[in-house]
Parts: C-alpha cells; structure tokens; sequence
C-alpha cells in the first residue's frame, strides 16, 4: 500500500522515488534505518577512480613535461595545462559515478548524507587549480567512509586531507617561532584554523574569540603535503615548520608535542555540546526546514553528545522524531536534489558532463560551491527568476530524454503516490505533448518540495 509517509521517505530523506519504490519500500521508517545501517551504502567502488596522491602525482608529472617542453625551446602549446588534461580524463568518470550512485540507491538517505557533509566541509572547486582537481577525491575519501560513522574520525580526515590543507592554505602556514619560521621569516595563516571554528565544529556564534584562531592555527602548523617523490599527495606533519609550546583554544591548555597537539584540540572541538547544538541545528534545517523545533534540535544535539558524536545514531534520531513525518514539506528541492530525483523518477541517466552542465546552469555545480560556507541552505536560496528559469530548461532537457513507453501521468501517479494533486494531474492529461506533461509534474510543487 502506497502512502504519504512512503513518499515522504523519498522526498524529504531521499532522493526521489523511481518507478515501482512507492509500493515495495514497505515500513518507509523502517528502510531508511536499514538503509543506514549497512556499512556498505554511501560506498564508491570504481577502480578506474584515481586517489589524490595519484593526482597529485598525475599532476605534478604533466607539470614537469611541460616545464621540459618550454626549456627546451618546444613550440608554445605543445603541451596542453597538467590540470585540463586530468580533468578531461578523469571529471566526466567522477561526475558518472555520482550519477550512477544517485540512480542505484535504494531511498537515497545516505547519499543525501554524503551531500549534507560535504557541504558543511566545503571544498571549492575552482579556488585553484589543484582543488578543482582533487575535490571528487576529497568526498570519496573524507567524507563518505565516515557518514555513518563518528564525527570525530570525519573531522579528522577531513583536516588532514590534502584538498582541505591545500583549499585553506594551512599547508603553507609555519609557526614564527618555529626553526623554519626563524630561519626564514614565515609565519602563521589563519584560514583554516578560522573556518574550523566558524564552520566545521563550534560554529559562528560558538563564543569563540580571535586569541582561539590564532591558537588553532598555531597548533596546525606543520600539518601540510608531500609535493614530491613516491610520498606525493600524502599527508605529512614537518616538525620544523610547527610552532612549539601549549597553546590555549577555547578555554583549555593543550601541551602536548607535535601533532598529538592538534589531534587533542581536533577530539574535544568534535565532543563539545556546543559543537553538537551546531551541528544539530544545521542538520534539523536541512531537512526539516528553517524554523526548526527547538526540542527536536535539543533532543539531537544531546543524543549526538551522548553518543560521541555518532552520525548514524543522529540521522536515525531524526526520522524516529514525530516531526519528521507531521511537518508539511516546505522546503524547495536544491538544483541537486531536483535533479537526481527528475532522473530517477524518469529513468534516464545522463552523463557526467551533461549533469555537471544542467547543474552549472541551476547554479550548483558539483564540488564548487562559491565559499568554504558551501551551497546555501536556505528556503529563499533557489527561488530568484533566473534559477526558476534555468530549473524550467533542465526538466525540459530531461523531459526530451524520457523516451519510454509509460504514460505521464502513471509516471507521476507512480512516483509521487498519494501527493500527486489533482490539479498538477488534470493539467498532465491536458498537456499538448508527452514531453510537456513530464514538464508539468517536474515542475509541480509536490515534485519541487521536500
């Protein structure tokens, strides 16, 4: 039996109800625990992928020829930019495995996990050359071994991790007072260090203060990248480059040596209740809306402090709550989630460049929101005339490519269930064309709001 909290599993959790999910999901509470219980989903298994190290290393040969190529006097472009040749390699298999992954997932909670994470830990793509590279690699990597698991280890990674290092410059940062420092005349950058406080742990009105940046940053110090040799791309701490004696961050003195300094700050940021109302708070909005109930935020922040930060305990609690289900969806799809339910509602499957296209067009690329604060998150966010009308262009294109037999409005009576209105399915049979008709449920409030 179809209904209205079925489909409201794939909507507000998932990323769209294909044909036939609405009458086989069963209990809708029940499959999406399932769904993140199993250590497997939100798993990328494609060899053909490279890790950042073998970008890194990729890159940096490319790098080299050409270099070679200019000093031995080779005509100008005999060697096309290091980064366009990777990107046109490996971009389109990177952007098609996201797609494979949005058209295979069983409700799509985990994947839309995946995308809740990696936009709270935002890599922007076309800041430099390298992050546009190693920004896929970063979500494999980083975030996805770690969405059903502790937010601790994810903070963790995702410090560490070559992209973020590199994207905030925490890579080139040195304590002043360290031996490179000294010797050289560096000193500390800030950025990462600012946007680990403000955005990834305690948040902006976490009450912190600018001594606690510059502490932070000063604790990162050495934290940085291999470039060169069989060691490039992995993460190194260079003892030479760190700003040696306690620092105090956030109230509490850490003198720890080396980079047990560092981990120690990164573990108490991650168990902190103020971290975890941040995170609470930020996770209930998503999904649930701007206003959210402060009861639901309370419950969650303490449930994810009590549990030590557990990630998949904090999104069962969230579709256990009552609130989960009684709330009317009010929330306009992101381009990405309007586009990853049009296609598994239309069983097409475009590639990866036509997606990063379309996607681009809508204002939400992969992997390149315009700030480390990512894509907003907001209600009124996708509602300006131009993104309307780019949305329009998209269900269009999609529309064209939905050439199977099915009628459009057993398609809509399939993937919307009990919330398709009579208007949008009155409209439907009126529509002059099977393409027109697949316009008109994409473009529904029903399909458009989660």
């Amino acid at each position: 039996m179809t209904t209205m909290q079925a489909f409201t599993a794939y909507s507000r959790f998932g990323l769209g109800a294909r044909k036939g999910d609405l009458a086989l999901i069963g209990d809708p509470v029940s499959a999406l625990i399932a769904e993140i219980s199993d250590p497997a989903q939100g798993a990328v298994v494609e060899p053909r992928l490279d890790d950042h190290a073998a970008i890194i290393t990729t890159i940096n040969k490319h790098q080299k020829d050409r270099a070679q190529a200019r000093d031995s006097g080779k005509a100008k472009g005999a060697y096309r930019d290091p980064i366009k040749v990777w990107l046109d390699r490996q971009g389109p298999l990177e952007r098609g495995v996201r797609v494979s992954q949005a058209l295979a997932a069983p409700v799509g909670y985990t994947e839309r996990l995946v995308a809740f994470w990696s936009n709270h830990f935002a890599i922007q793509g076309d800041m430099n050359e390298m992050s546009r590279a190693l920004a896929g690699a970063f979500e494999r990597e980083a975030i996805r071994p770690h969405v059903l698991g502790s937010f601790a280890d994810m903070l963790l990674a995702v410090t560490t991790h070559p992209a973020m290092l590199r994207y905030l410059n925490n890579a080139v940062s040195v304590g002043p007072h360290s031996p490179q420092g000294s010797k050289l005349g560096l000193g500390l950058n800030e950025n990462h260090a600012r946007e680990l406080l403000e955005l990834h742990t305690l948040g902006v009105d976490g009450g912190y203060s600018q001594a606690d940046v510059t502490a932070l940053a000063a604790v990162l110090t050495g934290w940085t990248v291999h470039y060169r040799g069989d060691s490039a791309g992995q993460f190194v701490f260079r003892l030479e480059a760190h700003e040696p004696g306690p620092q105090s961050v956030a109230g509490k003195l850490y003198d720890q040596a080396g980079f047990e300094q560092g981990r120690a700050v990164l573990a108490d940021l991650a168990a902190s209740p103020i971290t975890a109302q941040h995170l609470a708070d930020k996770f209930v909005r998503h999904f649930m809306g701007d206003a959210p109930d402060p009861a639901l935020v309370a419950s969650l922040a303490g449930q994810l402090h009590d549990t030590g930060g557990n990630l998949a305990a904090l999104a069962a609690g969230l579709v256990l709550s009552d609130a989960a289900w009684s709330t009317p969806p009010n929330r306009l799809k992101s381009p990405q989630e309007f586009l990853w339910s049009a296609i598994r509602a239309l069983g097409v499957a475009p590639d990866g460049t036509q997606v990063q296209d379309l996607l681009e067009g809508m204002g939400q690329p992969l992997w390149n929101p315009s700030s480390p604060a990512g894509f907003p998150d907001a209600a009124m966010s996708w509602l300006g005339p131009e993104a309307i009308t780019a949305r329009i262009d998209a269900a269009q294109t999609l529309a064209l490519a939905a050439t199977g037999p099915d009628d459009p409005v057993v398609v809509a009576q399939a993937v919307l269930g009990p919330a398709l209105q009579p208007a949008t399915q009155e409209a439907m049979e009126r529509a002059e064309s099977r393409t027109q008709a697949l316009v008109l449920m994409l473009m529904s409030p029903e399909f458009q709001r989660r």
